[in-house]
């Protein structure tokens, strides 16, 4: 099945903490990037985005991040220093000796390949999906929604934004302690270090998801960027194959 679980590799990250990451198909590669409580099984695999992509040319890496997945979940702060995802991925991408790439990622990791792409990151073309302006000007917003969840868990009226992310929490089974401090590692992209990110962008997102401000106005600062609406909404558009698809045309293209 395109869609069975596929069993992760490891390495040591800059401050020694094991990553997981999983890969399928030959050929370019790209690295994806999943979306927080969620891991790169959930988030590309299970639903045939890695099948799709990699059924176009493609050597799909996908990490979970840290405390994601079956990469490493510290609890002390000490592991969380600022944009530690994002010297994660480029730990990644120097374990595996990339120097032409591809780079993508949803909603946090969306925000993570801004974040790599703001500190040099050089990849041939990338996507950002689930992603508005807002979630990378302004991370404090949707990290102040996730602070209440996680430090209020068990409290939701059934059926809100916060009980349905409490859900899929516990699906994932997610440690609650591990991902309050990855909300401590959020940095701000200025919008003048958006309009310099010069390489083939697509910018891709629910028609119903707002979660993270306009993903129109972010497809405008950026330099070089194509807008793409998929059916959905933060939660469901990850569901859907027409996510998988639109990427996998974007890079083919």
């Amino acid at each position: 099945m395109a869609n069975s679980p596929i069993e992760p590799e490891y390495f040591e990250s800059f401050d020694g903490a094991r990553i997981a990451w999983r890969e399928t198909g030959e050929g370019r590669v790209v690295v994806l990037l999943h979306g927080f409580f969620s891991d790169a099984q959930t988030n590309w695999i299970r639903y045939g985005h890695a099948a799709a992509i990699a059924g176009r040319g493609f050597r799909v890496i996908m990490p979970d991040l840290r405390a994601h997945g079956s990469s490493a979940k510290p609890h002390d702060a000490a592991s969380y220093p600022r944009d530690v995802l994002a010297r994660d991925g480029f730990a990644l991408i120097e374990h595996l000796g990339l120097s032409d790439y591809d780079l993508g990622g949803y909603s946090l990791g969306a925000r993570t390949v801004a974040r790599m792409m703001a500190q040099g990151a050089t990849p041939r073309r990338f996507v950002l999906s689930g992603m508005g302006l807002q979630g990378l000007t302004d991370t404090a917003g949707r990290g102040g929604h996730f602070r209440n969840i996680l430090t209020n868990l068990g409290s939701f009226e059934r059926g809100t934004p916060e009980w349905l992310a409490e859900a899929f929490l516990k699906t994932s089974k997610g440690d609650p302690i591990a991902l309050l401090n990855i909300l401590d590692t959020f940095v701000d992209t200025p919008v003048e270090a958006l309009r310099i990110m010069a390489q083939p962008a697509l910018v891709l997102a629910g028609e119903e998801d707002h979660d993270n401000g306009s993903a129109e106005e972010l497809t405008d600062t950026l330099p070089n960027a194509t807008y793409r609406a998929v059916p959905g909404g933060h939660m469901s558009a990850v569901v859907k194959p027409e996510l998988g698809l639109a990427i996998a045309d974007f890079l083919a293209a």
